[in-house]
């Protein structure tokens, strides 16, 4: 029987990038379910980049990078953390990701690295839907980018509902920020912290069957 898997994560998230190979790594398990789940952390709320915003985030992407060797460019520093009043809103991100799921499902966990690289490494501002469209346009994402920049209600409602999923897990399991997994064995689910996305892969598998075992027992 497959293991379920939740994904807890924000793709504005730093941390969450750094997990992306571990995350890749994990969606090509056969024996593991992956399920992506947006938690709207950095969706919507007016927030905006200034000088102090842009430098803690700069601190942190430079401990993020030390520890996964994920890259953050010079073009990610200028472009993005540099354009200053530029909002900081991964609602644009999310709602792409929801699109994709109910267009091309196969395609998510692809898409959400691309999102992720192009605002990390390109230096892209995928807050800004104009830049989401020609991304998923660029990758043979039509039907996706067609119904983010329609906002039909179906999208709408399919984004509002995997973020209150995901928000559910947050509250029930004592989440305190992303990334995060579950591990779902049956009627049972156990948290694993983020923390286990930066150890390697045959750590992460371990602590997933470990976390499956612990609970059959239970």
């Amino acid at each position: 029987m497959r293991t379920t898997v939740t994904y807890l994560f924000d793709p504005l998230c730093g941390w969450c990038y750094g997990a992306s190979p571990a995350i890749q790594q994990l969606g090509q398990q056969e024996d593991i379910q992956l399920e992506l789940a947006p938690t709207g952390l950095f969706a919507g709320g007016g927030r905006s980049m200034d000088a102090a915003f842009a430098d803690y985030a700069w601190s942190n992407d430079v401990r993020i990078a030390k520890l996964t060797g994920q890259r953050f460019t010079e073009a990610y520093r200028s472009q993005v953390l540099g354009r200053h009043g530029s909002r900081f809103d991964s609602m644009p991100a999310t709602l792409a990701l929801t699109a994709v799921s109910l267009s091309a499902p196969q395609r998510e966990l692809e898409t959400l690295k691309l999102l992720q690289e192009a605002r990390y490494v390109q230096g892209l501002d995928i807050c800004d839907e104009a830049v989401v469209l020609t991304l998923l346009r660029a990758l043979d994402l039509s039907a996706a980018a067609n119904r983010l920049a329609a906002k039909d209600a179906e999208l709408e409602a399919a984004n509002t509902a995997r973020i209150r999923k995901a928000r559910g897990w947050m509250q029930t399991l004592g989440v305190q920020g992303v990334p995060a997994l579950v591990v779902s064995a049956g009627q049972d689910s156990r948290l694993l912290s983020g923390s286990v996305l930066y150890g390697g892969l045959d750590e992460l598998l371990n602590q997933i069957t470990a976390a499956t075992t612990s609970r059959c027992r239970a």
